[in-house]
């Protein structure tokens, strides 16, 4: 194992020195791209396909992922564990021929020792989980209504609660951030408004914050609200989409995916939780996007791809050492 400390310069926060021990370039499992300029480097993963949305277990050594068979963003899409991050072996668990896809942030659950994700099996898409050490079939639906689909559902810290947008039937647009108990002992409840196109939600790791992305102004910026809704606060602002958002393990930092306004393709960069200047993290040509941080604080795990992954046989799955302040 070599231990590595190298400078990421900020954008109007403070320098962060990133430390970490990874393992070097003659382990089997670890490569680090030369061609990048943040140490990055890649898991090595036996799959063809497009490989996305990484979210770490509870104990930070394994990641499960959404597996799109053909394609970035291409139906149908499984759901898979990798079991250790330095053995590279996965799993299946979610596989029905119907597009399966986990969401990156608190998608895995410790108290419930479970994984929450969304189906587009018939009638149309719900929210289902499954055991985090179950086989394919052993998934159970959370939510079902008739005239309403469910995605990008997340867990509550304490495993009671789903949180998810809800889009009208057939209507892709009108997203409603929508929180359901998953003992069904509550009624579904909506959080945000359908003319707000609110999107992809987080719990907080403290349970007392909802993150989210709101269209407006022609593009996706950050949000932050109370559990109940209340408080609704934009957290980044500029040009440039901000998506694919998450919580920092000790919920004072939120990880997503932008250009910036300024990028020719995406990359990782992290905020305050209470708002203010945006920090970069990955730094190279291609596109990063959808990032998790890892329970422990050590790692961030995202997807990547060294051009527009759009049309493209599809992303793979990389990991960088997590900013550690100075």
């Amino acid at each position: 194992m070599i231990c590595r400390k190298w400078w990421l310069l900020s954008f109007g926060l403070t320098a962060l020195l990133v430390t970490g021990c990874g393992n070097n370039d003659a382990d089997d499992n670890v490569k680090i791209d030369k061609t990048r300029h943040d140490a990055a480097w890649i898991l090595k993963i036996a799959l063809s396909g497009s490989l996305q949305n990484a979210a770490f277990s509870p104990s930070s050594d394994e990641i499960v992922f959404t597996r799109f068979v053909s394609g970035y963003n291409e139906d149908p899409a499984d759901i898979y564990v990798l079991r250790g991050l330095d053995e590279g072996t996965v799993k299946q668990l979610v596989s029905d021929g119907s597009t399966n896809v986990n969401l990156p942030g608190s998608a895995w659950n410790k108290n419930e020792e479970a994984i929450v994700f969304s189906s587009s099996r018939d009638p149309h898409d719900e929210i289902y989980m499954i055991d985090d050490g179950a086989e394919p079939g052993d998934e159970k639906i959370i939510t079902s209504r008739s005239n309403f689909m469910a995605y990008e559902p997340t867990f509550s810290p304490n495993g009671n609660w789903v949180v998810f947008e809800s889009h009208p039937l057939d209507i892709e647009n009108e997203g409603v951030i929508t929180k359901y108990e998953i003992d069904g002992s509550d009624e579904y409840v909506a959080l945000t408004d359908p003319s707000d196109d609110c999107r992809q939600p987080n719990w907080s790791p403290a349970g007392d914050k909802i993150l989210y992305q709101r269209f407006d102004g022609s593009q996706w910026d950050l949000w932050v609200m109370n559990t109940d809704g209340t408080g609704q606060q934009q957290i980044t602002s500029g040009p440039g989409d901000k998506t694919d958002a998450s919580f920092s393990p000790d919920g004072d930092w939120i990880v997503y995916s932008s250009d910036e306004g300024e990028l020719d393709l995406a990359n990782i960069f992290i905020i305050p939780t209470v708002g203010g200047n945006s920090t970069r993290v990955t730094n190279w040509a291609g596109y990063d996007g959808a990032p998790s941080w890892s329970p422990d604080g050590k790692l961030i795990a995202f997807e990547s791809y060294p051009g527009d992954p759009d049309n493209s046989p599809g992303t793979k799955l990389w990991i960088i050492n997590a900013p550690q302040f100075l």
